[in-house]
């Protein structure tokens, strides 16, 4: 559990050879709302820029899921960041 941003994701992994990484948060639903807490956990990722982390790794790609459970029932959301074209040299 490595700090990132301005706080913790709750899954990070980095694959160097591909240059791909991955931010997973995981949320739970109190009253099954899954599309809303799967939301919550995108922006809690964007907000907290947990992605910097990975940054040092130089990532073609960083994908970021978004979680979200409720009792036996769960949704993912997931969205791509292409970041070689953010890269100035």
């Amino acid at each position: 559990n490595q700090e990132s941003g301005d706080g913790y994701s709750d899954i990070m992994l980095i694959h160097e050879d591909t240059r791909v990484g991955i931010v997973i948060e995981v949320k739970y639903s109190d009253n099954n709302n899954l599309e809303l807490e799967c939301q919550k956990a995108l922006d809690q990722i964007n907000k907290l820029n947990y992605t910097e982390a990975l940054l040092e790794f130089e990532p073609v790609k960083i994908y970021k899921y978004a979680i979200a459970c409720y009792k036996k029932r769960c949704k993912v959301i997931m969205t791509c960041e292409d970041i070689e074209d953010n890269y100035y040299y």
